[in-house]
């Protein structure tokens, strides 16, 4: 396995730190004013996607990308250092078109999508002119295992008809959602990895319920974490995605490659947290030493970098994998580095604000809200107990070939 980075991807990277210093962190300050006020998107949003466009930063994450179709298309190894560099502000994503879920969506809709939902959906995704949605978690089930899902999804002659509650779908409440992908059941007699459709849904049909945008952790997300109700909703069945019952296989491609976006971005977010922490410590004072020079702040340090070097080389062993024997090869590490990037990128983050003091608990620094970011990231896509149990099962099924070979390793007792 070689990490190092292609002169290429260096190239793309030297590229993207200028356009984030240039252009991206100079308007931190204007695009929370803007958020604050109720102004979303920020006015510049626009201007500044068409000059990420234009420098050829743009669709990044989608290795399929075709000829006549925008992007500069890279492998998850070549793009993951390139989201570590994006997360560092948590909506830079969306200005190089590379915000989820509109990937994981874009994703979907490349692999399964007709070419008349290719046309209608993913050309304007791909060129940034709308946003989406992914309706999969249900707030009356345990949704993170996906068998449970109960939203109903009947066939009646040429329309499928939709009946259900969804949350947390990301993007709903941005005014350029145009699309949900719905994840529902549509033969609950099948077997219960066969019983769930996805469905593409516009988000003015009829019957579609805006309920709220709830806020995570006492943070209104301005894009939504929304709860969306679904009462009599019919679309064609042409909008069915792929094929019926094939929903939850769906819902597992989609999600590899987004686990890998989510990961690198929360590395650049810890990283950033570590600069902060380290410029803090080098600079305070307290009872008559740098705080760099208390045992503790040292400890934090250095433990932060171990941390994050040690997540982000688990990282890129997964992208890697992904790259050169598919996602269902690297399930193990998806789920390696789902369960143990966001507590890294927490962890650091914490540390961070300890040595901010007050002044970490404010919007004067990215801090809290990175930490909210890291938390949540801890049940998004899976909850660490889910990934956990999934680790164990592989690890014990690779194992059950060879047991009882490292029993000559114990040493019988004495006699």
């Amino acid at each position: 396995m070689d990490f190092a980075y292609s002169e290429k991807v260096e190239l793309l990277r030297k590229q993207l730190l200028q356009f984030m210093d240039q252009y991206i962190v100079p308007r931190i300050r204007e695009y929370n004013e803007s958020v604050h006020q109720g102004i979303y998107p920020p006015p510049f949003m626009e201007d500044l996607k068409a000059l990420a466009k234009e420098e050829g930063l743009w669709n990044l994450f989608l290795p399929g990308l075709k000829a006549d179709e925008p992007g500069t298309p890279l492998s998850n190894l070549e793009y993951a250092p390139l989201a570590e560099i994006m997360g560092r502000v948590s909506w830079a994503p969306e200005v190089f078109n590379c915000n989820a879920p509109d990937t994981g969506n874009m994703e979907l809709l490349h692999m399964f999508a007709s070419e008349e939902q290719r046309k209608q959906w993913l050309q304007p995704l791909l060129n940034g002119e709308i946003r989406s949605g992914f309706c999969m978690t249900e707030p009356d089930v345990s949704s993170s295992d996906a068998t449970n899902i109960t939203m109903h999804i009947e066939r009646q002659g040429d329309e499928y008809v939709i009946n259900g509650r969804k949350w947390f779908t990301s993007n709903a409440a941005h005014p350029n959602c145009r699309l949900y992908i719905v994840m529902g059941k549509t033969d609950p007699n099948a077997d219960s990895h066969h019983q769930q459709s996805m469905i593409l849904v516009p988000s003015d049909t009829a019957g579609v319920e805006m309920v709220r945008n709830p806020t995570v952790m006492n943070h209104l997300s301005p894009e939504g974490h929304c709860e969306i109700l679904f009462k009599g909703v019919r679309v064609p069945v042409s909008n069915l995605l792929g094929e019926e019952g094939s929903g939850f296989a769906l819902a597992q491609a989609r999600l590899g490659p987004g686990r890998i976006h989510h990961c690198m971005r929360s590395i650049g977010a810890a990283e950033l947290a570590l600069e902060l922490m380290t410029a803090r410590a080098q600079e305070r004072k307290a009872f008559g030493k740098y705080l760099h020079q208390h045992g503790t702040v040292s400890e934090w340090i250095a433990k932060s970098r171990i941390e994050i070097d040690q997540a982000r080389l688990l990282v890129l062993k997964a992208a890697w994998m992904i790259d050169k024997l598919g996602t269902k090869a690297a399930r193990k590490e998806i789920s390696m580095i789902k369960a143990i990037v966001p507590s890294i990128h927490t962890n650091v983050t914490d540390r961070a604000m300890q040595i901010f003091g007050a002044m970490g608990l404010t919007p004067d620094t990215p801090l809290a809200d990175s930490y909210i970011q890291g938390r949540c990231l801890r049940i998004a896509d899976g909850p660490d107990e889910v990934h956990l149990q999934t680790i164990a099962k592989l690890e014990l099924k690779e194992s059950a070939g060879s047991l009882g070979v490292t029993a000559r390793y114990l040493t019988p007792p004495l006699r």
